[in-house]
């Protein structure tokens, strides 16, 4: 019989004033349909991010002959990435004081200038290398921001029911933007000619035609950040005029309190890891898969074309995924379970098909491509169901900074691996193995980890 006034009395000053009267709804939420305007323009700035980054690998072939860039050359291009992740306190503390509309326009502003800086056409090689990865590097500063703040998206403008979805498209258009680049790059730019009768002057226009078709997609992607930073200028809110949920309204911890909680949150900690170390080690490997399918006897263009269908594959299965869970809440560790057991079966499966001379298992262009694609679909699909359930462990810390401390350990690991990477770029086999041992070890935190949903339960009791 004293439920009810304790009830009312824990949810008052949580959600509004003191002097409110009792019998008044707490919130007053509300669901904008220029949400999906707001999630459209974030999803394509992440589409462009990730297409930069992953521009260099997929032609590396071309890139060697074009520019003279080593394999360590392409390695450092790709590292450029996670390197951008160093200053990411900076970033969290800019989105959480002053909203995701500034720390978005200073994000596409750094992509819009590293893609002019890649694109001047200098005569000068040396000099031109350098703009390059000057370019990558400032392209890699927006991934703090692009890469975490899906979820903080997702909570500010889209209601409960809607907020894995919102935060699955948010967080895999920058994956869809790297799979892109797997097709555009070997379709568009020419593979190198190769052939040891092929005179001086024949390879001299063949290097100069590899140059032209990669500067012709430099400008293209150029042009395409310049007309999404005019947009997110002319119109990107922070948030909607009302929220559209309670645990949008609801009070969050300061920037400072938020770190001290994460960093002394075991539970969080656990989970983290089981993220960063899959998802960091998927990212570099995908980043140099023609390096790792080369000595598998898989051409520039079919490498290619196996990295864009396994992360197409995890694009669409994330969004299913996450649609599931939006239908069907408090299902997020069994769903991960699932993944990660998939992940590990598959690149058991692809390291052992690798290696085809050890293992005499049967090695052909079909059983590479189901291999790798399956890696690719657990892998990348799990990501929105990873961070819908790091909101959910450590509420209420602010989405944004939550998001920004895993995509850091994330990028972390993909920066350690790329290093090794530039030492030890000969025989790749170590890198497959790399990838099987991450989904085992994610798989038992996963089984370890004890789930908690404070703002599902926020959302559903307190609102009802």
């Amino acid at each position: 019989m004293g439920a009810g006034s304790s009830t009312e009395a824990e949810r008052e000053p949580l959600l509004v004033p003191s002097h409110a009267e009792t019998n008044s709804p707490p919130v007053n939420s509300r669901v904008y349909g220029r949400r999906w305007l707001v999630l459209t323009l974030f999803s394509l700035l992440g589409l462009m991010q990730g297409m930069v980054w992953n521009f260099w690998g997929p032609i590396q072939n071309s890139a060697v002959h074009a520019y003279g860039f080593t394999k360590s050359d392409i390695a450092v291009l790709v590292l450029w990435g996670p390197v951008g992740f160093v200053p990411w306190l900076l970033f969290m503390w800019l989105m959480d004081k002053k909203g995701l509309r500034a720390s978005l326009l200073l994000s596409a502003f750094l992509m819009l200038l590293g893609a002019a800086l890649r694109s001047i056409p200098l005569t000068d090689q040396h000099f031109r290398r350098w703009l390059i990865h000057v370019g990558q590097f400032l392209n890699g500063l927006a991934g703090p921001t692009i890469m975490s703040a899906g979820p903080f998206l997702s909570t500010t403008w889209f209601a409960p029911d809607q907020r894995a979805t919102a935060t699955a498209v948010a967080s895999l258009f920058s994956y869809l933007g790297s799979a892109a680049s797997f097709v555009i790059g070997p379709l568009v730019v020419p593979a190198p000619n190769e052939t040891q009768a092929a005179t001086t002057m024949v390879a001299a226009v063949s290097d100069s035609s590899i140059r032209d078709r990669i500067q012709l997609v430099m400008y293209a992607e150029l042009a395409a950040i310049a007309v999404l930073f005019a947009a997110v200028l002319l119109y990107f809110p922070s948030r909607p005029p009302m929220p559209p949920s309670v645990a949008a309204a609801s009070q969050r911890l300061s920037y400072r309190s938020s770190i001290v909680r994460l960093l002394s949150n075991l539970r969080f900690l656990m989970i983290a890891l089981a993220y960063a170390v899959p998802t960091g080690v998927i990212a570099g490997w995908a980043g140099v898969l023609d390096m790792v399918l080369t000595p598998a006897n898989v051409s520039q263009v079919d490498a290619g074309w196996i990295g864009f269908w396994s992360i197409i594959g995890g694009c669409v299965f994330g969004v299913a995924m996450a649609r599931f869970a939006d239908s069907i809440r408090g299902m997020l560790k069994l769903i991960l379970v699932l993944m990660l057991a998939g992940a590990s079966l598959s690149s058991t499966w692809f390291t052992l098909t690798c290696l085809s001379t050890f293992t005499h298992l049967p090695s052909t262009a079909a059983i590479l491509y189901t291999s790798c694609i399956l890696v690719g679909i657990f892998i990348n699909s799990s990501v929105p169901i990873f961070f819908e359930l790091f909101i959910e462990t450590v509420y209420p810390v602010p989405e944004g900074i939550t998001c920004g401390v895993v995509t850091f350990l994330g990028n972390l690991v993909t920066g350690l691996l790329l290093f090794f990477l530039t030492f030890y770029c000969t025989d790749l086999s170590w890198l497959n193995w790399c990838l099987t041992g991450s989904c085992l070890f994610s798989l038992v935190l996963i089984l370890f980890f004890r789930e908690s949903y404070d703002r599902l339960y926020l959302d559903v009791f307190v609102s009802v």
